[in-house]
């Protein structure tokens, strides 16, 4: 129980305490974490000495505090804990205490690295029937190997940004043609913070994940479905993805998901070595996506094909190093029903099969549509967890 004035029962609670970047007042960024509807200045709390954080928390984004390792991560979050928690701390570190609604949230994390995998075989599935009909929907190498590919780092930026429809070549039955993409897309993902760097030429195992993952964020991978169907053979998605990717403004540890790990789907054929991860875990994370505030998909994170543990062991098993402030996402979060899909791709059945939202039948984005992702994820003590939601506004093209 926390003494924060109506922090308990709320799925940001004591049990919770993402971190995040604010500014407030006008003045420079700060680190703070999430209590309830309040953020705890972090940046205060350690230049006042309730926190040790080596100075981590003076700085303008989370990289420098993530690369301290878990150890690090671990007694800071058992000391917020105890003072969110403790009524004797209450008279020093309250008024650290900022209301959410008077922040401004921003990115969290300096990007360092962005890669996107492909790991929901419901959502590979899907889209093979869509872009490939009449042939296998799953390519040979999918149940063998985490497919992923390399985004764009620069273009990664925090909840509430809006995106600019892209522009872009795409093929139509008369040639290619260059204007604004007409089958722009969401991808509702989950996506994973490194804290910890790795040496060039050093795979890291699947079973050092939680040495190297910082903590968890909710992902919107805009998608334009007519660009990328054009460019993505042989090499895959480029310009159809490069323009914009939303992520939440809070980073929620992994010591907070301690209680959502459950049993990942069975893999087969068997995976080779590098990629045996025992217990097979994946994350029980219920996502949901609303489309100009109606709700149109729940998609379901544990039934992943592909786990968090063994992206990571993937992503450098050829020696490729790890830096502070990567991000590597799942991929679309699909499960098998129509109601459970992470793209309007599927949900429209490539704008086949139109939904009616707000009244009006839609296939893909319109400009003016605000698409909002969140999630939810089982706490300790039968108790529940928010992540950070991703919201975005589509703005014409320029």
């Amino acid at each position: 129980m926390t003494w924060v004035t109506g922090a308990n029962g709320s799925p940001y609670g004591v049990t919770n305490l993402p971190y995040g970047v604010f500014r407030h007042a006008g003045r420079e960024p700060r680190i703070g974490v999430r209590i309830g509807d309040a953020v705890l200045d972090l940046a205060g709390a350690e230049a006042a000495g309730l926190v040790l954080a080596g100075g981590a928390f003076g700085r303008p984004t989370l990289n420098e505090f993530m690369a301290l390792g878990r150890p690090q991560w671990t007694a800071v979050r058992q000391r917020v804990t105890e003072l969110l928690t403790e009524a004797t701390h209450r008279p020093v570190v309250e008024p650290l205490l900022v209301p959410l609604a008077e922040v401004e949230l921003l990115l969290p994390f300096e990007v360092a690295d962005y890669v996107d995998f492909y790991s929901s075989e419901h959502h590979a599935s899907n889209v093979g029937q869509i872009f490939r009909p009449g042939q296998p929907p799953l390519l040979p190498n999918w149940r063998h190997l985490p497919v992923g590919y390399h985004g764009r780092a620069g273009t990664v930026v925090v909840s509430g940004t809006p995106v600019v429809r892209p522009r872009g070549q795409r093929g139509t039955p008369d040639g290619p043609v260059t204007g604004p993409s007409v089958r722009l897309d969401i991808e509702a993902e989950v996506g994973f913070v490194v804290g910890v760097p790795s040496p060039l030429g050093e795979p890291v195992a699947v079973a050092d994940f939680a040495d190297h993952v910082f903590g968890v964020v909710l992902v919107n991978d805009w998608s334009a479905r007519d660009i990328q169907a054009w460019e993505y053979q042989p090499l895959g998605p480029f310009l159809g993805k490069s323009f914009a990717t939303s992520v939440s403004a809070w980073v929620t540890p992994l010591d907070a998901l301690g209680a959502a790990f459950v049993p990942a789907p069975v893999q087969d054929p068997p995976v080779v070595d590098y990629l045996r991860d025992e217990p097979h875990l994946g994350l029980d994370l219920r996502l949901a996506v609303d489309w100009n505030g109606q709700r149109v998909a729940e998609p379901p994170f544990a039934a992943m094909y592909w786990t968090p543990a063994q992206q990571l062991a993937h992503l450098t098993v050829n020696g490729a190093s790890l830096r502070t402030g990567d991000l590597y996402a799942s991929g679309t979060v699909s499960g098998p029903q129509r109601g459970q899909v992470g793209s309007f791709l599927e949900l429209t059945w490539g704008g086949a099969e139109p939904v009616t939202v707000a009244g009006e039948s839609r296939t893909f984005l319109a400009d003016g549509d605000t698409v909002t992702l969140t999630a939810t994820a089982p706490g300790p003590d039968g108790g529940t967890i928010a992540l950070g939601e991703v919201t975005g506004t589509i703005r014409p093209p320029r």
